[in-house]
């Protein structure tokens, strides 16, 4: 830190000991997760031989799309200072929706019409957490709930089947030996990096999630920039349940809500702050990653996929434990 003592002269004043101390650990919180990352990469390389293979890969990859996907959307609401527990809803709603009028109309309709559903479902989040004022735990949970029960009201409580093969190319589609549907991740990550790093609306989002009231003082747009996010999350939920729908060429109204608790291991176990004000989209997909990793792991170890739920509890435990820590040493 620069003081200024006079027109031509500056002198150096060190930072406070406990902002130091708050620094050094938020660094070895950044190093352990990535230490933990590549631990776990040579174990499963050392365990067993399919782990290192092309294919492995691709299906790590094919995965890691729909959770990376919310994950990422999900990190600017939290960066913001919200929550959003309805994304796996709005990933059902949206997808049916896409099924429906893509069998109805066509294919390239049905994409679009999901995508607007999703990104309408959260400005519906966004409206009611600001406007309305209701704190975004609940807010979200009323509306996974609220928007679950449109799912099944909307598949009949059973499975929908796409029939114009044509909505499958959203997944299938190869580009340079990958399925399109991994190169969407690479854009959705790269996008929700860029707008939190490199624009206002970035800056907004992490002064709204740092301090509301200093943020509104200092004229921060707070409930456009909380509505932006939902909404952006609610497409980005949209596209990944598009994206699922389109492999199998069917959607159920069942399983957004493993999801979106997935979504949140992997945002906690990267590293970012469940308070808000603080976050990185790349340990968002590290902890993507490291959810995916054990999951493949244990699937190619023949372990009990129960065991892999009792890992990601104590990650996450930890994960916030070492945030918990970093914020009292401010």
């Amino acid at each position: 830190m620069i003081a200024t003592t006079s027109a031509t002269e500056t002198v150096e004043t060190p930072l406070p000991a406990t902002r130091k101390r708050s620094l050094n650990l938020g660094r070895v919180r950044d190093y352990a997760v990535l230490i933990f990352l590549l631990a776990l990469i040579v174990a499963l390389s050392i365990s067993t031989s399919t782990f290192l293979t092309l294919d492995n890969f691709k299906n790590v990859l094919e995965t890691a799309t729909p959770l990376g996907m919310v994950a990422c959307a999900g990190t600017i609401v939290i960066v913001s200072g919200g929550l959003d527990l309805s994304a796996g809803a709005i990933f059902l709603v949206a997808s049916i929706l896409a099924a429906k009028v893509s069998n109805d109309v066509s294919p390239a309709v049905g994409i679009v019409a999901g995508l607007l559903v999703g990104c309408g479902l959260g400005a519906i989040n966004g409206l009611l957490t600001t406007v309305g004022r209701v704190n975004p735990f609940v807010g979200t949970l009323g509306t996974m709930t609220a928007f679950g029960g449109l799912a099944v009201v909307l598949s009949g409580s059973g499975l929908i089947f796409i029939e114009d093969p044509a909505f499958g190319n959203v997944a299938d589609t190869q580009i340079l030996g990958f399925a399109l549907s991994t190169w969407l991740l690479v854009v959705v990550a790269l996008l929700c990096g860029f707008l939190l790093n490199r624009t206002i609306f970035g800056q907004h989002a992490f002064g709204t999630g740092g301090n509301l009231v200093a943020a509104r003082l200092s004229g921060v747009p707070i409930n456009r920039t909380l509505t932006y996010g939902y909404m952006l999350s609610g497409t980005v939920a949209a596209l990944a349940g598009i994206i699922i729908a389109a492999r199998t060429l069917s959607i159920s109204p069942a399983g957004g809500s493993a999801l979106i608790f997935d979504a949140l291991a992997a945002i906690l176990i990267g590293g970012n702050s469940v308070f808000g004000g603080a976050g990185a989209i790349w340990r968002t997909m590290v902890g993507v990653l490291i959810i995916t990793l054990i999951a493949n792991g244990f699937n190619l170890l023949g372990v009990d996929p129960i065991y892999q739920q009792v890992v990601s509890g104590i990650l996450i435990l930890v994960a916030v434990s070492s945030d918990a820590w970093v914020r009292r040493s401010n």
